[in-house]
C-alpha cells in the first residue's frame, strides 16, 4: 500500500465550501434560498447572482488574497457577499457593525483592505474610519448597499452600488478555485482588542470542515428554515452561512430584530432552525410559547440555567455550544443523552449549561495545566486551560507570528479559557482568563476599557471586571480612585466617568457600573486583585432593570 500515494487532483483537489453553493444550484435550483423584506431568491437565483456579483468585483483589479470587507447588518447583500467575494479568490472580512469608526479604521488599516461593501444607514461611519486611515496607505474602494427607500444623497461618496454590480456582472463567470486547502477564505477580527488587532484567518479546508461538522452536531436536515438572529459578523455566523448552503436551507435576513420582529418571523416562514446568543433567548423569554418547535443553537456565553429553563417552556429546543472566533464557530456541545431526559427541569438545565465535548470537526480537546501540558484530574473541579486541536482551527492571526506561536504550540491551540473536565467526559468553563467580559455576545476586553479609564485626567486607577446582568449575561464594573489634587483626591462623578468612555469606545465596552474607592486592592508585587473586586462585584448583586 505504500505506493498508493495522492494524485494530482482526482483524490486530492482542494476542499472549499463555495461547492456547497455550485451544488444546492442544481440540487436544490428552485427552492427558496434567501429571504429578505418582500424579497425571495432561489438558489439558482443566488448562485447566478454570486457569480455576477464576483465578475464585477474581479473588474475593480482585486485579485487572489486581497482583502474584501463588508460593514453591514444580516441582509440578503451580506449573505452573498460571502460567497461572491471568496469567488474571486479573495479574503471576506466581515466587520462588527457595533464598532466606533476608530475601531473600523484600525481593522481597514490592519487588514490592508482594498474594497468594502457597506449598507447606506453605515455610510457616514464608513467615510469617518476611511478618514482616519494615514495619508500614505491606500483608500478602499468603497460600494453602497441600498434597500427600497434609502437616501440616494450619500451615493456621491462611493464608486458603485450593489445591485448595479449584480446587474453589470457576467452570470457564467468561471469563479477562482483555490490553489490549496490552505489558501485564505476569511479574515475576522476578535472583539475587545484592537488596540493590538487580532485578525484571525481561516482556510477554505477548515471553513469546509467546520461547517459540514456544525450541521452534523446539531442534526440538522434538508432544507431547514434558518432565522438570522445570529450577526453573521460573528465567525461569519458561527460557520452557518456556509452550513446552510450545503442543506439548501431557507435563509430568513434581517436587518434588525426584537423579540416581536423574531416572533413573526417563525410564525410567518415555519423557521426550524436559529442561533443566538443568552441575551436574546432572555429577551424572548418574556413572550408567550411557540406554535411550533424552534431548534436553537445557543453559545458566546453560559446560558444561565434558569433562563435555559424559561426558553424550552416556549416551545425552543436548545443545544449549547461554545467555540471562538479561532475554531470557526462551535468547537464543543452540549451533546444531549436520552437518559438525561428523566432527570427534573432543574438537572436537566445544569447539564445543558455545560460546554460538552468535542464536535466532528475537532480532533481532540482537552483541559491541561496551562504550564505543563498535563491534562486535569476530571473531578469538576480542577482548574485548567481548554485546549483544541482539529481541522476547523485557524491558520493564524494575520501579521502577528508571536502571538500566533504563543497561541499554537505542541500540537495544540491554547484558547485562554478556564475550564474543568468533569468526570463524564464533559468539559464546563469556569472563568474566561485575560479578564474577558462576555456581554450580550460581545468580547469585551478589560484592558482596553481600562486603558481608556487612565486616559481620563483626573483618574488615578482603574481596574474592570465583569457584573452578572440578568440581560446581557454580563457586564463592565469600574472601580477606581482618582488622582491627588491639593492633597485632597480630584472628584468626578460616574455620569462624568460614563461619558467620557462613551466618546471613546464601542457603546457595548462602555462600563455600566462605576464604583471609586479610596485603595484598590493589590498583591504584594503591586497588581490589582480583580478576584477581589469580582467578589464585591457578586456581593452587590444583579442591577434591576425597569
Amino acid at each position: 500500500m505504500d505506493t498508493l500515494k495522492r494524485s494530482h487532483g482526482a483524490n486530492s483537489s482542494p476542499l472549499t465550501p463555495i461547492v456547497f453553493l455550485e451544488r444546492a444550484a442544481t440540487v436544490y435550483s428552485n427552492s427558496p434560498a434567501t429571504i429578505y423584506n418582500h424579497i425571495t431568491y432561489t438558489w439558482a437565483d443566488t448562485y447566478r447572482r454570486c457569480r455576477r456579483l464576483a465578475s464585477s468585483i474581479s473588474r475593480l483589479a482585486i485579485r487572489k488574497g486581497d482583502v474584501v470587507s463588508v460593514l453591514a447588518p444580516n441582509i440578503l447583500a451580506t449573505y452573498e457577499l460571502h460567497f461572491a467575494v471568496t469567488m474571486t479568490g479573495a479574503v471576506i472580512n466581515t466587520i462588527n457593525t457595533r464598532l466606533d469608526a476608530r475601531t473600523v479604521s484600525i481593522i481597514l488599516r490592519h487588514s490592508e483592505s482594498k474594497l468594502v461593501f457597506v449598507d447606506y444607514q453605515l455610510a457616514s461611519l464608513i467615510l469617518e474610519a476611511v478618514s482616519l486611515l494615514p495619508v500614505e496607505q491606500t483608500h478602499p474602494q468603497l460600494i453602497l448597499i441600498t434597500d427600497d427607500g434609502s437616501p440616494s444623497s450619500v451615493i456621491d461618496s462611493f464608486v458603485n452600488s450593489y445591485e448595479t454590480m449584480v446587474e453589470a456582472g457576467d452570470p457564467e463567470f468561471k469563479w477562482v478555485r483555490p490553489e490549496t486547502d490552505w489558501d485564505p477564505l476569511s479574515l475576522n477580527y476578535t472583539s475587545g482588542t484592537t488596540s493590538s488587532p487580532k485578525g484571525v484567518v481561516h482556510s477554505h479546508r477548515g471553513t469546509y470542515i467546520g461547517a459540514v461538522s456544525s450541521l452534523l452536531e446539531w442534526f440538522v436536515p434538508k432544507q431547514p428554515v434558518y432565522l438570522w438572529t445570529l450577526p453573521m459578523f460573528h465567525a461569519n455566523g458561527w460557520g452557518y452561512i456556509w452550513g446552510m448552503v450545503a442543506i439548501g436551507a431557507t435563509n430568513v435576513c434581517l436587518r434588525r430584530f426584537d423579540a416581536s420582529i423574531i416572533y413573526d418571523a417563525i410564525h410567518t416562514h415555519r423557521v426550524t432552525h436559529m442561533c443566538a446568543a443568552p441575551v436574546v433567548l432572555n429577551m424572548l423569554s418574556a413572550c408567550k410559547p411557540l406554535r411550533h418547535t424552534v431548534q436553537l443553537m445557543t453559545g458566546g456565553s453560559p446560558p444561565p440555567a434558569a433562563v435555559l429553563l424559561r426558553t424550552e417552556a416556549l416551545g425552543f429546543e436548545v443545544t449549547h455550544g461554545y467555540g471562538l472566533t479561532e475554531a470557526n464557530g462551535v468547537a464543543l456541545v452540549c451533546a444531549w443523552k436520552k437518559e438525561w431526559n428523566r432527570f427534573p427541569d432543574t438537572e436537566r438545565a445544569r447539564l445543558k449549561a455545560r460546554q460538552g465535548v468535542k464536535t466532528l470537526g475537532m480532533t481532540m480537546v482537552d483541559v491541561v495545566d496551562p504550564e505543563s501540558g498535563v491534562s486535569v484530574t476530571r473531578d469538576g473541579l480542577t482548574l485548567g486551560e481548554i485546549v483544541l486541536q482539529g481541522g476547523c482551527i485557524m491558520l493564524g492571526y494575520l501579521k502577528d507570528p508571536e502571538l500566533t506561536a504563543k497561541c499554537i504550540r505542541n500540537g495544540w491551540y491554547y484558547t485562554g479559557d478556564v475550564g474543568v473536565m468533569h468526570p463524564d467526559g464533559y468539559l464546563e468553563i469556569k472563568d474566561r482568563s485575560k479578564d474577558i467580559i462576555i456581554s450580550g455576545g460581545e468580547n469585551v476586553s478589560t484592558v482596553e476599557v481600562e486603558s481608556v479609564l487612565y486616559s481620563h485626567p483626573l483618574v488615578n486607577e482603574a481596574a474592570v471586571v465583569g457584573r452578572p446582568d440578568k440581560f446581557w449575561g454580563e457586564t463592565p464594573c469600574a472601580f477606581m480612585n482618582m488622582k491627588d489634587n491639593g492633597g485632597k483626591p480630584a472628584v468626578a462623578t460616574a455620569e462624568e466617568i460614563l461619558k467620557f468612555c462613551k466618546s471613546k469606545l464601542p457603546g457595548f465596552m462602555v462600563p455600566k457600573s462605576v464604583i471609586f474607592k479610596e485603595d484598590l486592592p493589590k498583591t504584594s508585587t503591586g497588581k490589582i486583585q480583580k478576584n477581589v473586586l469580582r467578589e464585591i462585584v457578586k456581593s452587590m448583586g444583579v442591577p434591576s432593570r425597569l
